[in-house]
Formats: structure tokens, C-alpha cells, sequence
């Protein structure tokens, strides 16, 4: 049975909210089906961040999962998928993916998409990082995730932080071969 190609998309309680959804968004435009998890810090995110809610962002998956669900499909290897990508991804998630002791369906999924050798992109956002985070970075690198920094690219000549959020959005899409429109390419007019 045939389906069409499949990410998850998990969001962690870091600073950063506008990445994971501007992914959804962007997910929208293409035949990928998205699966959705909002770790509970997250939603206390959104709620300092605003004015985006919750239901809000949960409406632009196709599917989403209680963090506490993990009995969910995306929690076993069988259900395939491309990858999944967190963004934001907090220190505590990347922790727990690192260590591969999990605490919940977003950590879980992660967890799940590496030991199937699948494609787990994390936007981790942290400043500034200690030598334990590095650690934990390189760990995770080393076991095949791609660890992805929110860094602007200013030679696109962003106007708005809502250019800078497309542009990276965009460029961790890239790392699943799906093409947006947004990435103003280096060396193309």
C-alpha cells in the first residue's frame, strides 16, 4: 500500500517556536504528510512567544500526537518515514536523544529514526553553549543526526526576521530534498 512520503516534525519548549512552524507551513505546499509532536514545555513556549496557539499550529500537521502518547505510530520503526526534524530542539531533548533514554513521544520518535538510520535534523537552540553541550553535539553527530544551528544567512539580505525563519526553514528542508522557493542560493540570481 502505497503512501505518500512522511516527516515528523516535533517542537521542544526552546526559544524558537516561529521554525517549527513555519515548517509546517512550508510542509503544507508539498505532498509530504506531517506528523506533529509539542513537547510540553513547548506549549509554555508558545504562551510566552505568542501569539501563536497551540491548536493553531497543531491544525497545520496532518496528524498530531500527545507528547505523553507513546503508543503513537511514529514511536515504532515499522512506520516509515523520511526523518524527522525538531525545531526548535531544546538542550533537554537533545540530551535525551543523545543518550537514547527517552521520556517521551517526541524523544522517542527521535530515538526511533536514528536506530533505523533515517534523517533527524535538530535546530538546536542554545547560546552560548558549554563544553557538555558540545559533547552531547558531536554524540549525536556521530550517531547520524545533523545538528542545525539557526544561523541567518545575511548574504540573502534578509528584511525581516520572517525572511531569516524562511531561509533556514527552507535550507533544513533542503536536507530532505524538498524544495520551497525561499532559499536565496549563493551564486544564483
Amino acid at each position: 500500500m502505497a503512501h505518500p512520503p512522511r516527516l515528523i516534525v516535533g517542537i521542544t519548549g526552546a526559544s524558537g517556536i516561529a521554525y517549527g512552524t513555519r515548517l509546517l507551513h512550508l510542509l503544507r505546499q508539498t505532498p509530504v504528510e506531517t506528523h506533529l509532536v509539542i513537547s510540553r514545555a513547548a506549549e509554555i513556549a508558545m504562551a510566552h512567544e505568542g501569539p501563536t496557539k497551540v491548536a493553531d499550529v497543531r491544525a497545520l500537521a496532518g496528524r498530531w500526537y500527545k507528547a505523553e502518547d507513546i503508543a503513537a505510530p511514529i514511536s515504532s520503526g515499522s512506520f516509515i518515514t523520511q526523518g524527522m526534524i525538531i525545531a526548535p530542539c531544546s538542550v533537554r531533548s537533545m540530551s535525551e536523544i543523545a543518550t537514547g533514554v527517552t521520556s517521551s513521544l517526541l524523544t522517542r520518535a527521535a530515538d526511533v529514526v536514528l536506530k533505523e538510520r533515517r534523517r533527524l535534523v535538530l535546530v538546536v537552540r542554545e547560546t552560548p553553549l558549554h563544553t557538555g553541550h558540545l559533547r552531547t553535539m558531536t554524540t549525536l553527530s556521530e550517531i547520524g543526526a545533523i545538528i542545525y544551528p539557526p544561523v541567518p544567512a545575511f548574504y540573502a539580505k534578509p528584511d525581516s526576521i520572517d525572511d531569516m525563519v524562511d531561509h533556514t526553514a527552507s535550507r533544513v528542508l533542503d536536507l530532505f530534498g524538498i524544495e520551497t522557493g525561499y532559499v536565496k542560493r549563493w551564486g544564483e540570481t
